[in-house]
This record gives C-alpha cells, sequence and structure tokens, in this order.
C-alpha cells in the first residue's frame, strides 16, 4: 500500500520493501558510512542505478583524456599497420615480377643509353 506525503514540498510516497538480512545490514554499513539516511541512501540508489542503466555515467577528466589518448594512439598504430601491409605486398608483388621476368631492370643490356 503506498501513501503520499509532503517532503520539502514535494510529494513522496512511501513504500514498503523487503531485503534479507544480509542486504539490510549492508545498507545500514553504507547508509552510516556515507552520514546519510538509509532511505535517503535508497533513494540515492535508485538514481544512480537508473543512471547507470541510461548510461549516464559520470567519467573523471582525467579518465576521460586517457581514453582519449588511447583512441589516438590506436587510430596511429592502425596507419601504421596498413602503410607496412601495402610496402609488404608491392614488395612481394615486385619480386614477382621479377621472377617472371616482367621488369625492366631485368633487361639486357644493349650498350646503349
Amino acid at each position: 500500500m503506498e501513501a503520499v506525503e509532503k517532503k520539502n514540498g514535494v510529494d513522496t510516497k512511501r513504500i514498503t520493501v523487503r531485503i534479507s538480512e544480509d542486504d539490510y545490514e549492508r545498507l545500514k554499513y553504507w547508509s552510516q558510512r556515507e552520514d546519510i539516511k538509509m532511505n535517503d541512501f535508497v533513494q540515492e540508489s535508485i538514481h544512480h542505478y537508473i543512471r547507470y542503466l541510461n548510461h549516464d555515467l559520470d567519467l573523471p577528466d582525467a579518465t576521460v583524456r586517457r581514453l582519449n589518448q588511447l583512441v589516438d594512439v590506436i587510430q596511429i598504430l592502425s596507419s601504421n599497420q596498413a602503410s607496412l601491409e601495402r610496402t609488404v605486398i608491392r614488395g612481394f608483388e615486385s619480386l614477382m615480377g621479377m621472377t617472371r621476368g616482367e621488369n625492366y631492370l631485368s633487361d639486357e643490356e644493349t650498350g646503349e643509353l
């Protein structure tokens, strides 16, 4: 059964929740540790979990900068790897062309320039 109350000018509803003894002890511990009432801790926990589900996470600035730095490094490595791949492929194509005799460098010299 829900009851409507006014708290700081805001309509609030009272609900009854059943939790295990372990969960109750954790709730008690963390609310005392954060120095807030258990009711306020539960409300804040609900808000936090909804933000988590919506992927609305507050990442510290240092974390965001580090992630951006890592993304840049990965892009540079990807570009370098693509360049290396092109170089190796072209090198093997040149070697294959030389073994087939399709290279101007393997033509016999006639003495003319």
